[in-house]
């Protein structure tokens, strides 16, 4: 099992976590993500590492920025 942390710019409300934990959670390999609105932080859980340039086109598709 692998955790990482990142963190999304951009989102305002409860509709924008739901967007990001849908996009982030259709990975394949992802079993969980906890979104933080009021951080922005996403913690993604999977079955093991996840390419960065993934998580960055799933929060991208959802509307939002993933901070370099």
């Amino acid at each position: 099992m692998s955790t990482a942390t990142y963190t999304v710019v951009g989102m305002t409300c409860g509709h924008c976590v739901s967007s990001v934990r849908e996009e982030v959670g259709a990975i394949k390999g992802v079993t969980g993500v906890d979104v933080d609105l009021e951080t922005g932080r996403v913690t993604v859980t999977s079955d093991g590492p996840v390419d960065t340039a993934l998580v960055r086109d799933a929060v991208d598709e959802a509307g939002y920025e993933l901070k370099p």
